[in-house]
């Protein structure tokens, strides 16, 4: 079981190294309060095609990688009780 626990700990900090890269490595989206009182067309080639871009990419890894992160905590907060 000790190996076990070593093993989920190791990818549990290695997922939050690569997390923490991901998040710090994309660009800001939001336009703010301006995009909501003017509206904004999201009926363009580059909005339909976005998951394409590297941009897309790194999106979806970050959700992969974040839902990944909140398996593992569960996992290892069951392996290691307080």
């Amino acid at each position: 079981m000790q190996i076990v626990k070593g093993i989920l700990t190791a990818i549990y900090f290695i997922i939050s190294i690569v997390l923490i890269i991901l998040v710090m490595s994309q660009s800001k989206e939001d336009a703010g309060l301006s995009s909501t009182i003017t509206g904004s067309s999201t009926n363009n080639f580059f909005e339909q095609n976005k998951g394409r871009t590297k941009e897309g990419k790194q999106k979806k890894w970050t959700i992969i990688l974040g839902i990944v992160f909140t398996l593992t905590l569960i996992v290892l907060s069951i392996i290691y009780p307080v």
